[in-house]
């Protein structure tokens, strides 16, 4: 008996994963590519199949720090159990369910953090102290961090001394220059490292000394990228403006689409990272995998409906503060990557929406509104702790732990 409730809850944390998973890909993964098609760069459904391969391909390639901090990182001295796994999942995806049917703002970062650190509470593990001061403080900077960086490229597109022909350009070299540095599990990495980028690639393979700790192979590939996408976007704007902006938007779309699978596909996958690896005993490819299927079937699924909505809001803001609220957007979302700190993506894009609308003299959105988006966030935060920590009790009475 003790094995079949074994598998149930097996199945039953595996499918509501897969449905937290799908229900950001229909969601979380949308943002990118509605500047675009508010631009009539690119159709919708073209962009829902390109945002479920590119979040996809995101997850598998990215999304393992930040499963494994969700799953392991906001709780010292116990193990996430399949019971515990189950009840934190289900007290996530209840917030993003309430989110979605009441239209108030759920950040899924804070519900799926919340939850689990509410789980683990519950299973008698200790706080780990020193992760939540590196997530909050990494929270607290995104709204500044990311509505700056949209004011500034912003600023930058607005200016009438620097031509599009350059400003255009110039993001798109900014980009360039983060891509070659982009970690990514597919890329060969040594031991001591599970992820690596084309530029730390490459430096492996030359091996010149380095210069006050900085390989100088690394900073060539960087420069060597950056001058290839400003050549390319520079050659279409010099044809067209507006259609190297366009061109721009589709790379951009497609660029934060793949990162916004590597920093979302966690939050729906760490929970179950002691269960598919210790107790399973399968490769934390497999559980990426799981996390990937159900974000492409939520973006080809799920995504369509919401794309032609967000593509008429972006579609009001204009085609460059749509660029200046994504350039921060891929960057912060690297960073959280890089750092396996969990993110709110809506977070990072309404923030700057924000900044970038500042640049032009108004924000667009009123500070009463800014005020209870706030609010809420942490009021799920809290409540999902302490849901979490209620749920499993009632599991571990039940079901008997």
């Amino acid at each position: 008996m003790a094995g079949a409730v074994f598998w149930a809850l097996v199945a039953l944390a595996t499918l509501t994963s897969l449905a937290t998973a799908w229900a950001l890909g229909a969601n979380s993964n949308s943002p990118p590519f509605a500047p675009a098609i508010g631009a009539n760069a690119i159709s919708t459904m073209r962009a829902a199949f390109l945002i479920g391969i590119l979040a996809a391909l995101g997850a598998l390639t990215q999304g393992g720090a930040i499963s494994e901090t969700v799953g392991a990182g906001l709780i010292n001295g116990v193990q996430i159990t399949s019971l515990a796994a189950t009840a934190g999942l289900l007290t996530a995806t209840g917030f993003m369910a309430f989110g979605v049917y009441t239209g108030y703002p759920v950040p899924a970062a804070f519900a799926t953090t919340g939850a689990m650190v509410g789980v683990g509470l519950s299973l008698g593990g200790d706080p780990a102290i020193d992760t939540y001061r590196r997530i909050a403080l990494f929270w607290a900077l995104v709204p500044p961090v990311s509505g700056g960086l949209a004011y500034l490229t912003a600023t930058i597109l607005r200016r009438d001394d620097i031509p599009e022909t350059i400003g255009v350009p110039l993001l798109a070299a900014v980009v360039g220059g983060i891509i070659a540095n982009v970690q990514l599990g597919v890329i060969p990495s040594p031991p001591e490292a599970s992820q690596s980028s084309i530029a730390e690639f490459i430096a492996r393979q030359v091996e010149l000394p380095t210069v006050a700790d900085v390989d100088p192979v690394v900073v060539l590939v960087t420069l060597a990228a950056a001058a290839a996408w400003f050549l390319l976007i520079r050659r279409r704007t010099n044809a067209s403006v507006e259609g190297g902006i366009r061109t721009f938007l589709i790379v951009l779309g497609s660029v934060v689409a793949f990162s916004s699978g590597g920093s979302q596909v966690g939050l729906a996958t760490g929970p179950l990272e002691n269960l598919y690896g210790a107790e399973l005993g399968l490769p934390s490819i497999v559980l990426l995998a799981l996390g990937a299927t159900g974000i492409l079937a939520g973006a080809w699924m799920g995504a369509p409906k919401l794309l032609q909505a967000t593509s008429r809001e972006y579609a009001q803001l204009g085609v460059r503060r749509s660029i200046a609220a994504l350039v921060p957007g891929f960057i912060i979302a690297q960073l959280a990557i890089a750092l396996g700190i969990p993110i709110s993506f809506n977070n990072i894009i309404i923030s700057g929406v924000i900044g970038g609308g500042l640049a032009g003299g108004s924000a667009g959105v009123s500070r009463r509104k800014i005020g209870v988006t706030l609010v809420f966030w942490l009021i799920t935060l809290g409540a999902s702790i302490g849901i979490g920590f209620g749920l499993y009790k009632v599991f571990a009475a039940v079901l008997g732990g």
